[in-house]
């Protein structure tokens, strides 16, 4: 890792995994709203268009269920195409192909067709109103055959999206509203960012900070909130382990349980919906894993 944190914003960050990726690879493109010439809502994919062409990185039209449909199909051809829903809140859009055609033809087709396709969307509770506030990363593990992946630190930021578009298993990339403007820097977890290629296992949890009395499980943003309030507990005798799952799918319970196993307390922070998501899933795979007397 580099001596010190660079100044770079984590929408920065993503858009060196894209570039990284775009170079070694001619057969990743992009598929976006304002992806091209004003480099994305969020400023993730700035100068790429210029860069690579128009041919790689598409402006699209206001139409979410073609170009994700345009996505799958060049993915089962062989591509390898970037396709970006600007909030995770229009998913509505273009939920067919999500959910009947990016996540199922590969199963279908009885392995013979793979689908190596990244959707990258934003999430996050923002505060604008209930159709720009959402997570859902709990709608999209719920639905078999992606990955559904949800970094949390700038440096996760990098390399999970690296690892992403060399997957060739469909990829759900979740960012969080709340970093994308964000100095990289400034994060408490994983602030180094190293200017070259790495990936980041897509497959792996991380013990972020390491405590004896209590395991706190959550993903995105909400690490590092995590994380700051272990570091104010701490000063009050509670010593609080902090376990990024970084996946929902697949989901690393072996790392979890292990924590739980030696704290004997679990507690789970997630942004997404409380019904039928993460928090249950986590809690009630826990209790699978070590029983009902591993937890006082």
């Amino acid at each position: 890792m580099n001596a010190e944190p660079r100044s770079v914003r984590f929408s920065q960050v993503v858009g060196e995994a894209i570039a990284h990726e775009m170079e070694a690879d001619p057969k990743v493109i992009l598929l976006g709203e304002d992806i091209g010439r004003q480099g994305g809502v969020f400023s993730v994919t700035r100068g790429l268009q210029e860069r690579f062409g128009e041919d790689c990185v598409r402006d699209t039209p206001i139409s979410e269920m073609a170009f994700t449909g345009m996505g799958v199909g060049l993915a089962m051809a062989g591509y390898r195409p970037l396709v970006e829903i600007m909030f995770v809140d229009f998913i509505g859009a273009c939920l067919e192909q999500v959910m009947n055609a990016m996540s199922k033809n590969a199963y279908m087709s009885g392995g013979n067709v793979k689908v190596p396709m990244v959707l990258k969307t934003a999430s996050g509770c923002i505060g604008s109103a209930a159709q720009h506030s959402q997570c859902l990363w709990g709608l999209f593990a719920h639905l078999p055959g992606m990955i559904v992946a949800c970094p949390s630190s700038p440096y996760d930021y990098k390399g999970m999206m690296a690892a992403a578009l060399q997957s060739d298993h469909p990829v759900v990339y979740i960012e969080n509203k709340r970093q994308l403007n964000k100095m990289a820097r400034t994060h408490p977890v994983d602030s180094h960012v190293p200017e070259g290629r790495y990936t980041v296992p897509l497959d792996r949890a991380n013990v972020v900070r390491e405590g004896s009395d209590v395991t706190l499980v959550t993903v995105s943003a909400s690490v590092a909130d995590a994380f700051h309030a272990a570091e104010e507990l701490s000063r009050e005798g509670i010593s609080v382990e902090v376990v990024d799952l970084r996946t929902l799918v697949p989901l690393d319970m072996e790392t979890v349980a292990r924590s739980v196993a030696r704290t004997g307390r679990l507690l789970v922070v997630d942004e997404d919906y409380f019904s039928f998501g993460m928090s249950g899933e986590v809690v009630a795979r826990t209790v699978e894993a070590l029983g009902p007397s591993a937890l006082d």
